[in-house]
């Protein structure tokens, strides 16, 4: 029996030495890109055996947390100016990465040919992300700037603290239009009812990310940044409605 217990003993540590080598990944997540980055994170888990949790809200509040010492390790915003603005402070290892452009959209629910007409036009509530906060309430407001319709629809406007809450509202009816990202309504499976927004009509959205330097799973981290930029994972990237980083992109929003 004891010889049969230290063979059982024997087969066992292995299992508890992988086990206590697993490490939890913490990100911050932008809203617009919690889906995918959800899809990332289990790709990774599976090829690493590492654990990642995801935190998600806007990309001024999580900012606004790691300045005040959140416990992240990897942080993916929407836009470039934060995670420029960490770097900056000393607060990450490395210069900022570039894992995905951003697409705006006007969606409203169950209308077929959506224009810029439409926008123009538009008579009820409007939704749209907080432009102080989301890099996608920025956006939107630029789009309206840009078509003259920012002062004439100030009124109309509901924003969210988020893009995900711009979503929201249109989701629910609280408003029956508004500005959301691509990628939302490609999670959703919706393929029409949207107007895709011109891309001279707003900064592109450059999304980045930085490894934290307050992590402790700095080397984990880059790892995951290098993952997300693999050419299989800006595919998916692609696919959900962001346009991938590639050199063509990339000096096209330079241009712009």
């Amino acid at each position: 029996m004891i010889k049969g217990f230290l063979s059982a003993l024997l087969v066992a540590l292995p299992l508890l030495s992988s086990s206590a080598q697993a490490d939890v990944l913490r990100l911050a997540v932008s809203a617009n890109f919690l889906h995918v980055a959800q899809t990332l994170a289990q790709g990774f888990e599976t090829k690493t055996g590492h654990t990642v949790t995801i935190s998600s809200g806007s990309t001024g509040t999580l900012y606004n947390q790691i300045s005040h010492g959140a416990p992240f390790d990897v942080f993916l915003a929407a836009d470039s100016r934060r995670p420029q603005m960490l770097a900056d402070a000393g607060k990450t290892l490395g210069k900022p990465v570039t894992y995905a452009f951003g697409r705006l959209v006007f969606w409203e629910p169950g209308v077929k040919d959506v224009t810029y007409q439409t926008l123009e036009q538009w008579p009820d509530r409007l939704a749209m992300a907080n432009p102080n906060t989301a890099p996608y309430g920025l956006a939107a407001q630029q789009v309206l700037e840009h078509l003259n319709l920012w002062e004439s629809k100030k009124g109309q406007i509901v924003q969210g603290g988020s893009i995900q809450q711009a979503w929201q509202f249109v989701a629910t009816g609280n408003a029956k239009g508004g500005f959301v990202a691509l990628s939302q309504l490609r999670a959703d499976g919706v393929d029409s009812n949207y107007l895709l927004i011109r891309d001279e009509l707003y900064t592109p959205i450059r999304q980045q990310a930085v490894v934290l330097s307050s992590s402790d799973q700095a080397k984990l981290g880059q790892a995951f940044l290098d993952y997300v930029l693999a050419e299989k994972q800006q595919n998916l990237i692609q696919n959900a409605g962001y346009f991938p980083v590639t050199q063509t992109t990339v000096a096209a929003a330079n241009v712009r």
